[in-house]
């Protein structure tokens, strides 16, 4: 009998086929605690667990992690994993230190087929979606790294959803993995402290806002006109700016809650001042709902149409931002010397 994977179950799931199986809800919430408090890497690790139960759960699941294929460590620290799945695939996360803590940039597909002519995540298009175990599996390599080799921290702090693939075209397992990142006998990961980014998918922009989700919204928008957008990102010929927008205002009135929108800049693309009012103008009187975060780009051989922005264009366009009102800030930078692209460094050993 082929194993299921531990990961892939909420509490609550672990409950109903704990009790199933005879045993009650504290046999469950031991085993979770084993899984998420303690970080077991083997099932010889769990204490304070039945041995029937543990007996009953081992011939079912499994908790094999990914293999760790390769691991680069920058000099700022930050630790980018190359991961092998059960199924050979690859994917990476980004493990950054940071003064809020430690944060995790995870993978939500193997590849990505959004298509977007900057990014190296979908080089070679989408292979599959991950399941929902396999976002939790990068969570569980970034703690067990952790825990041997980071004295002065603890656990993944901080999660932000934004590295291969598009979360909201893998929408249920995405929301899925959100509820085990939030659960408070586990990874208790405050919904502050978790951020989706997507590249605007309308109507899954919608659909998370009905599901009340309550966690920070990222939207890739890179470009302040749809002439420009279609240019660099394929889904702005799906959902255009304005269908884009009216997405954003049915969140922001659902939800109450903030928006940030990236913004990488291009040299001689999308980082001038006309660029720049375009989007004072896009964002108008969602000034205190809306906030944009101007990204460096990392450049990528294959795309050598793109370079990135000087510093002094990038602090211009934050000062034309800036003095309309608008909360705008430029990313800190991680990993820049350990092929931080998204998608480079899978793409790079597939090839």
């Amino acid at each position: 009998m082929k194993q299921e994977y531990i990961y892939n179950l909420t509490l609550p799931e672990l409950i109903i086929f704990s009790e199933k199986e005879g045993y009650t809800k504290g046999n469950a919430l031991a085993l979770w605690k084993n899984l998420y408090r303690n970080k077991v890497e083997s099932w010889a690790e769990c204490v304070n667990v039945n041995e029937k139960y543990l007996t009953a759960i081992k011939k079912q699941y499994s908790l094999q992690l990914p293999q760790v294929k390769i691991k680069r460590i920058a000099t700022d620290k930050t630790v980018k994993f190359l991961l092998e799945l059960s199924d050979g695939n690859l994917i990476e996360s980004v493990l950054m230190h940071n003064k809020y803590g430690m944060s995790l940039c995870i993978t939500s597909q193997v590849g990505c087929n959004m298509g977007c002519s900057f990014c190296a995540s979908g080089l070679l298009g989408k292979k599959r979606d991950l399941m929902v175990g396999e976002f939790i599996s990068q969570i569980m390599v970034a703690n067990q790294y952790i825990k041997k080799n980071i004295a002065s921290a603890k656990v993944v702090t901080n999660v932000v959803i934004m590295g291969i693939g598009e979360p909201f075209d893998n929408y249920e397992n995405f929301k899925k993995a959100v509820t085990i990142l939030k659960e408070e006998n586990g990874l208790a990961i405050a919904s502050r402290k978790i951020t989706v980014s997507t590249s605007g998918l309308s109507p899954q922009i919608i659909n998370f806002a009905n599901d009340n989700i309550n966690i920070n919204l990222a939207i890739s928008l890179h470009a302040p006109n749809d002439e420009m957008r279609s240019k660099i990102m394929k889904v702005n010929k799906v959902y255009d700016i304005k269908n884009l927008m009216g997405a954003v205002d049915y969140y922001l009135e659902r939800s109450n809650k903030r928006i940030t929108f990236e913004y990488i800049l291009f040299k001689n693309i999308n980082d001038n001042l006309e660029c720049a009012r375009e989007l004072v103008k896009l964002i108008g009187s969602r000034t205190k709902k809306i906030s944009v975060n101007l990204i460096p780009y990392n450049e990528v051989d294959e795309f050598s149409q793109y370079q990135r922005s000087l510093k002094e264009t990038v602090l211009k366009f934050y000062d034309e931002l800036k003095k309309n009102c608008i909360n705008v800030s430029i990313r800190l930078e991680y990993g820049s010397d350990i092929e931080a692209a998204c998608g480079q460094l899978r793409s790079n050993q597939l090839q």
